[in-house]
């Protein structure tokens, strides 16, 4: 390697995807440290520095061009050394110039004073904080004051932050075009609305609050009964929205949204208690562009007589007549019984018609009650299906399987807790041999051994909870 040019070295050095690969390289010979201390950009940090001020010194030193700083103290307890605190991002502040990207993750030892020193860092574009314990709206506010060029901003977890004058001041910059806000519990939706014109720019925005949120809801202090009401707030780049475990009204709130991004390709509405048919029709209605639809839906009482999932068929065809670009499509069905079909608002003939109507490439069903061998049959005719994921589809069994495996362009196909499917089921899969990718979880009625040759590439999991880390079995065939 002595023979090689430094310009052919530092592209070697740059394809090497593995940290552990580019120090072990960098111990070669003194121009191989040389090369990778000039062209390292990306450090990934956390539990390993020891002591940690000194050790992030040493490494900043040593990377003079770094602009991606991740330092991470997931799983972190006392017997892994004291934490990062403010003293290592002052350090970080003063010798990465060229930082734009951080992320502090379970950073317990950073507050207000610590992410103050980060107003230094003028190039910063990127911030993503999760769960920081001891930093308020303060500490964001000087953040926001100081670095002037932030467009993609994450608060996570972050239970100290209240106030929202961080909020508005990069309202008024206008600079950001990525903002995610989740289990924040001092921030309201109402609270984001002071966002304001910020969210003219914004092309991804995420807002989640867990725990019971159906129960203490805060009210938007402007609202007046009675009285016609809107926010006169324009999002006209809105790319991606998610809004997760709300509780909406008419005109109040972050379903003003809905109306309002006509630029929409991807949405998550997940558990949003208190939309309407008319709510999203209108919603389908101005976003002709629409490629990934995530729906995630509970039953509430309706009329006060019977429980069942708020949106219905209305909104399916909407979305075929509406959105003929849509290619991504999860239908999420949680708490719906087995025993009542009819708690899920969506017909199967509703969900195939709407399959058969857009070329969807990718669909999952989970807690489908109401779905069966039939809606199997009638989705095996699209032409665009290729992958297809049934969790906890009660009603789907071994001719389902048949129909399925008929399925033109299908290439991936998973299971979970599909109890109905059995041995007999997957060798129609086998004889098929259409299939890439076969997993199963957590069907009980199926065999290790029935799966083998299903696919060229097969995952099988006898347990329905964890399945990622328990008894996982992968295993590949050279050809069909």
């Amino acid at each position: 390697m002595d023979n090689l040019s430094e310009p052919l070295l530092a592209e070697i050095i740059k394809r090497i995807a593995k940290t552990s690969d580019c120090n072990s390289l960098s111990l070669v010979s003194k121009q191989l440290y040389t090369i990778d201390a000039e062209q390292r950009d990306v450090i990934h940090v956390g539990r390993g520095l020891h002591p940690a001020t000194e050790a992030l010194a040493s490494l900043c030193s040593r990377f003079p061009n770094l602009w991606k700083v991740v330092i991470d103290y997931s799983g972190w307890i006392s017997i892994h050394g004291k934490q990062l605190d403010n003293q290592g991002l002052l350090v970080l502040s003063s010798h990465c110039s060229s930082l734009t990207d951080l992320t502090l993750n379970f950073c317990s030892y950073i507050d207000d004073s610590g992410i103050g020193y980060l107003a230094y860092c003028k190039k910063l574009r990127s911030f993503r904080l999760n769960f920081a314990p001891a930093i308020s709206s303060r500490g964001l506010l000087s953040v926001a004051v100081g670095c002037k060029s932030l467009c993609t901003f994450h608060l996570v977890d972050c239970m100290k932050v209240g106030s929202v004058e961080w909020l508005e001041y990069l309202g008024r910059a206008g600079s950001l075009e990525e903002l995610v806000v989740k289990d924040c519990k001092g921030i309201s939706q109402y609270d984001l609305l002071k966002f304001g014109r910020g969210f003219m720019k914004l092309q991804r925005f995420e807002y989640e609050i867990n725990g019971n949120y159906w129960s203490s809801a805060a009210r938007d202090p402007a609202y007046v009964a009675h009285y016609p009401y809107r926010y006169d707030i324009c999002c006209e780049n809105m790319k991606e929205l998610r809004l997760a475990h709300i509780v909406t009204k008419p005109e109040i709130g972050l379903r003003f949204l809905l109306g309002k991004c006509r630029a929409l390709e991807k949405l998550w509405l997940e558990y949003v208690i208190g939309l309407t048919d008319n709510d999203v029709i209108a919603l389908f209605q101005n976003c002709g562009n629409l490629r990934s639809l995530s729906l995630r839906l509970i039953p509430l009482l309706c009329h006060a007589i019977y429980f069942r999932t708020a949106l219905t068929d209305d909104s399916l065809k909407a979305l075929a007549l509406y959105c003929p670009m849509l290619q991504v499509l999860e239908l999420t069905f949680t708490f719906c019984s087995e025993d009542y079909p009819s708690e899920v608002g969506f017909s199967q003939e509703g969900i195939v018609n709407l399959v058969q109507s857009c070329p969807i490439r990718v669909l999952m069903l989970n807690g489908a009650s109401n779905f069966d061998d039939e809606g199997m049959k009638g989705l095996s005719s699209s032409r665009s299906l290729e992958t297809l994921e049934l969790v906890d589809c009660m009603f789907i069994g071994d001719l389902g399987m048949r129909s399925i495996a008929c399925t033109p362009n299908l290439r991936n196909l998973t299971l979970r807790k599909c109890v109905c499917v059995t041995d007999n089921g997957v060798s129609e899969l086998v004889h098929a041999q259409n299939l890439e990718s076969l997993t199963i979880i957590g069907c009980h009625r199926i065999s290790l051994k029935a799966v083998q040759g299903a696919a060229r590439s097969v995952y099988y999991s006898a347990e329905s909870e964890k399945h990622e880390s328990l008894k996982g079995m992968k295993m590949t065939r050279s050809s069909k």
